[in-house]
């Protein structure tokens, strides 16, 4: 099991490769949903989300042989990015395999950092199997890996230290290697914050797999949340949330709409359908937290094109 020790030599690992976001408030939105409000905003975080920070600590663990041979992952985009990035600064090829829906902004961005695109209709995992055989290349998982986990989990040491005595953080979970490591940081810190996970309703697999207490691959996934659109958790991932996290809820499509909507118009913070499914299970009450808590909320991500940001909101619709 990965513990704090794995966390805190992550830090060191990233310490000036990456920026320490801050924890920004929200009178309005507190006031709105009773609580004290912080925001751990990602996504001014290095590639626009916290991926590159699990990412640049397992390509720094590799052994000099797996770097010469260059690195091959899968993603729906944030981890793409985080893994073109950080393969650039340290001297390594890249390639990363991507469902072709991707959006064009997250597309672009990977191929901007240096790293070889490759779009599929297939099964992500599968294409890159036969990728990384044919070219002998390291392969990356994109969650279920502790130094993934590790380098994700760095959050949470940045939010204990900024706000000692919060009572609930809310983390959005796709494959759940950020919720892991957040929840394990955490945990270790402050044994008694209340973490609450976040899923989207039309991908729940870490709800499903806490629910049986075992992996669970879902059929399908139909969310706008391409970022937490996961068919399946990892193995330590499952492990670590059965360990420390209190709950896990659920959001809809529309609910998440209107959470970037809501930080677009209060906060002027521009979130993808992933970043924001934190804040829209807080606003949507979706957990029952004490009135008045010091709750932060993770905005994970904020990588979506101008083009998807009109079409989202122009589907907008009340929530109640």
């Amino acid at each position: 099991m990965l513990g704090l020790e794995e966390i805190v030599n992550a830090r060191k690992v990233m310490e000036g490769r990456i920026h320490r976001t801050p924890l920004i408030s929200s009178m309005n939105l507190g006031k709105q949903t009773n609580t004290q409000l912080y925001f751990k905003p990602e996504v001014f975080q290095k590639t626009g989300s916290f991926k590159v920070r699990g990412a640049l600590n397992k390509l720094n663990s590799l052994t000099p042989e797996e770097r010469k041979r260059g690195v091959i992952t899968v993603s729906s985009g944030n981890h793409a990015q985080g893994i073109a990035y950080s393969a650039s600064q340290l001297g390594m090829k890249a390639v990363v395999v991507m469902p072709d829906t991707t959006d064009s902004a997250k597309v672009n961005a990977t191929k901007g950092y240096g790293a070889e695109v490759v779009l599929t209709d297939q099964d992500l995992f599968q294409v890159c199997a036969e990728i990384q055989k044919k070219r002998n290349l390291t392969m990356v998982h994109p969650f279920d890996d502790p130094y993934i986990i590790a380098g994700q989990g760095t959050i949470g040491l940045e939010i204990v230290e900024e706000l000692p005595d919060v009572d609930v953080v809310f983390v959005q979970i796709g494959g759940g290697g950020l919720i892991a490591g957040v929840a394990t940081a955490m945990k270790s810190k402050k044994p008694k914050v209340k973490i609450i996970g976040v899923e989207p309703t039309g991908s729940p697999s870490m709800y499903e797999s806490l629910k049986q207490k075992k992996i669970v691959r879902l059929d399908k996934v139909n969310t706008i949340a391409d970022g937490l659109a996961s068919e399946f958790t990892g193995e330590l991932n499952l492990a670590l949330t059965q360990k420390y996290v209190d709950d896990v809820v659920l959001v809809s499509d529309d609910e998440l709409i209107n959470g970037i909507g809501l930080l677009l118009e209060w906060c002027k913070v521009l979130t993808e359908p992933s970043g924001v499914a934190s804040f829209a299970a807080l606003y949507f009450k979706k957990a029952k937290i004490p009135a008045g808590a010091k709750t932060v909320c993770i905005l994970s991500g904020g990588n979506i094109s101008r083009k998807r940001l009109v079409d989202l909101l122009l589907k907008e619709k009340p929530v109640r």
